[in-house]
């Protein structure tokens, strides 16, 4: 796909109240020139006044659509909240297309996200282990192919299709039967993170955390599914401090990492697997306490921001 050429998969933009951080991500969405965009909004917050001001500027922002465009706008009156906001906008999308990339008004792209994302919904179209295609990669791959199979199902910037958003079950209606079962177990072979995980899922059954993105995670391994995470990051996720919902935390490892760029054609891993060692190491880093993962990767850190700052690569 040339830089000029028109995208012809749809992409989904979910946007709230920061039209700073909006401007940026839709930015990189009209590059792309999708052929059809749909741009959901979730409603402002009743006890919060101001919240109303700045949920109207984020839309505004979206509506120069300066190219040949089929524009669906779903935009809430009330404030859904995030899950149900997400549940019922994705509902509604696939309900019209087989398959979307999906972007959150946090989650600027680089300029080989498209592409790598059209490609693999079309390569990857009629084989239902793969679930999920994603921009994100947080720690180093195996292999000299072009992307990576994982379990976890990153969402800062990816896609799927209806037949895979179809088994999203927000309700989460086995856990209470599974979690008795060594089906954790029989993931990870690793009793530590099986015992984090089914902590994770009780939270989430019982509304003690309120994410989407573990119901979908949970959804997603329920059907024994696979993620293809790209070989270099190509999303850098721009929204982590307090006025994120969830991403509050500056210093998380895979804040505003930056998006490189993949080189074409893509090199297609030679089976359906996941890649185990990045994956246990991606458990390390972003979801079991290890001090040692992250130390070395605070070190890492700011390591590099130290060159940035010498104007070193």
């Amino acid at each position: 796909m040339s830089p000029s050429a028109a995208l012809d998969v749809p992409v989904v933009l979910l946007l709230f109240r920061r039209p700073a951080l909006t401007a940026r991500v839709f930015a990189a969405i009209a590059r792309a020139r999708p052929r059809q965009l749909f741009l959901i909004a979730d409603g402002p917050r009743s006890d919060r006044p101001s919240e109303a001001a700045a949920c109207a500027a984020a839309r505004a922002v979206v509506e120069h659509v300066d190219w040949p465009c089929d524009v669906i706008h779903d935009y809430a009156d009330h404030n859904l909240g995030l899950p149900a906001r997400f549940e019922t906008a994705l509902d509604a999308v696939f309900a019209s297309v087989d398959r979307a990339i999906i972007l959150e008004d946090d989650c600027v792209p680089g300029a080989s996200f498209f592409r790598f994302c059209s490609e693999l919904l079309e390569h990857y179209a009629s084989e239902p282990r793969v679930m999920v295609i994603s921009g994100d990669r947080f720690t180093p791959m195996s292999g000299d192919a072009s992307y990576a199979f994982s379990r976890y199902p990153h969402c800062s910037g990816w896609a799927t299709w209806r037949r895979a958003w179809r088994l999203y079950d927000g309700a989460m209606a086995d856990w209470p039967r599974l979690r008795e079962t060594p089906w954790l177990l029989d993931i990870f072979r690793n009793r530590r993170a099986a015992s984090h995980w089914r902590g994770i899922f009780d939270a989430v059954y019982a509304r003690r955390i309120d994410s989407w993105a573990y119901r979908w995670t949970y959804s997603c391994w329920r059907h024994h599914g696979l993620t293809a995470l790209p070989a270099v990051n190509l999303v850098q996720n721009i929204g982590f401090g307090p006025d994120s919902t969830h991403t509050s935390n500056p210093d998380s490892p895979v804040a505003n990492l930056p998006a490189g760029e993949l080189v074409f054609p893509l090199r297609h891993p030679p089976a359906l697997a996941p890649d185990e060692r990045s994956d246990a190491r991606t458990q390390r880093l972003l979801f079991d306490p290890d001090l040692r993962a992250k130390l070395a990767w605070r070190l890492r850190r700011l390591r590099r921001l130290a060159r940035a700052r010498l104007g070193l690569k």
